[in-house]
């Protein structure tokens, strides 16, 4: 394994950017096991958390990672606006796995009862929707962190086909294990390890995020096509560069 490089400076600035390409350059081209385990026992001890929507394809990623170490903390956002399904199969991935950090977080419920009274925000700014529902509260639960690990893979949709595997946003390293992993990859690691599916991928969901703004695929689509759909809208915020940043008000 190549020398370890410095750690990253915690404050904001360039210099995350510039370490990320260094990650990149080292440990890039690194099996996923390898990446995760670098990451959480060498390069971020006690200072990643690995950010899980518990979807179509959270198993590979939380199976991986538990692999490592069953403790990583894991934070789960739950926006208030999740399908049933979702819930149920964070419990069932959360026990079969054995994850003993899994942290749910969400909105808070006096500024969505400023911005949304009728539940209805997500047809009327559905980017201020995500942002309070999902963004500030993210944001919130990675204060402690440096680093935080993502699921994208680069075959979900064109706006992810250059993903690195290690990139900055304003505050933190990024870490995509998985970004170079296909679906035929995915699917052959979920059978092999027995993983459980999420129910709502064979009634047509390869990507699910809140149910107001998720519809099932249609065969040949973009598997995040069902999201937001009809609207340019491709992602939801958590993956823009100000995330870290962007706090609740006190």
């Amino acid at each position: 394994m190549a020398q370890l490089l410095p750690q990253p400076d915690a404050a904001p600035g360039g210099d995350l950017a510039a370490r990320a390409v260094a990650l990149n350059e080292g440990w890039g081209a690194l099996p996923a096991v390898d990446i995760l385990r670098l990451s959480l026992t060498t390069l971020f001890p006690g200072r990643v958390a690995l950010v899980s929507s518990f979807g179509a394809e959270s198993a590979v990623l939380l199976h991986l990672a538990a692999s490592v170490d069953r403790a990583v903390p894991v934070v789960f956002i739950d926006t208030g606006r999740l399908f049933p399904e979702t819930l149920q199969y964070r419990d069932t991935l959360i026990s079969r796995l054995g994850l003993t950090d899994v942290r749910s977080v969400g909105p808070d419920p006096q500024a969505m009862e400023a911005a949304d009274p009728f539940g209805a925000l997500f047809s009327i700014d559905p980017d201020r929707c995500c942002h309070l529902r999902k963004v500030e509260p993210l944001a919130d639960a990675l204060s402690p962190f440096d680093a935080w690990i993502t699921g994208r893979k680069r075959f979900q949709a064109s706006t992810r086909a250059e993903l690195p595997v290690f990139e900055a946003d304003a505050t933190h390293i990024k870490i995509s294990p998985l970004a170079s992993w296909g679906a035929g990859e995915l699917a052959a690691y979920l059978r092999e390890h027995d993983l459980p599916r999420h129910p709502l991928v064979a009634k047509g969901y390869p990507s699910i995020g809140c149910a107001p703004c998720t519809s099932p695929v249609a065969e040949g689509e973009d598997a995040r096509a069902g999201r937001w759909r009809g609207r340019e809208k491709t992602e939801c915020g958590i993956h823009a560069t100000d995330v870290g940043v962007t706090r609740r008000r006190a």
